[in-house]
């Protein structure tokens, strides 16, 4: 596998597994418990850690993507800020998660308010995992770009008849 099949291979992992996070701290906070909360912690440091794999792998499949000659360089350059700007965010909310799982463990006064930040900041998070999922998707798939035709279409469908 090289380094472009290997990016499509985690890039998923750091936008779904905030999202089941989010679900089960909402769970713990609705429920009033601190195992749910703890497991939404530890989910969103493992997707912070995901994020590192992601982020790691998408330079090399630029590079391999960019050599396809077919592809905007703009377009993979929108992915890749947006991807920056996602990436850091994640590794802020694997920083909060690791204080509210060690406030919730120790029973600090202020795991409470951890647990509103964290869930605050997940749906901040998530709205830039949606703008780097979707920039990345554009990448390859035209179809899901604003700017597509059904001329763009057709276009497209002929190139690939001449190969």
């Amino acid at each position: 596998m090289n380094s472009a099949h290997w990016h499509l291979v985690v890039n998923h992992f750091p936008i779904i597994v905030p999202i089941i996070a989010l679900f089960v701290m909402v769970g713990g906070i609705v429920f009033k418990s601190d195992i749910l909360k703890k497991t939404a912690y530890l989910l969103f440091i493992l997707a912070a850690i995901l994020t590192l794999f992601a982020f790691n792998t998408g330079e090399e499949a630029e590079e391999i993507v960019e050599e396809m000659g077919n592809i905007s360089h703009d377009i993979i350059h929108e992915h890749e800020e947006v991807a920056e700007t996602f990436s850091i965010m994640m590794y802020v909310l694997g920083g909060i998660s690791l204080i509210g799982f060690w406030a919730n463990w120790k029973q600090k006064s202020f795991s409470g308010i951890i647990v509103i930040v964290t869930l605050v900041f997940s749906i901040v998070t998530l709205f830039y995992a949606q703008k780097t999922g979707t920039s990345g998707g554009e990448i390859r798939h035209t179809e899901i770009r604003a700017d597509f035709s059904a001329e763009h279409e057709e276009q497209e469908e002929a190139e690939y008849d001449d190969d």
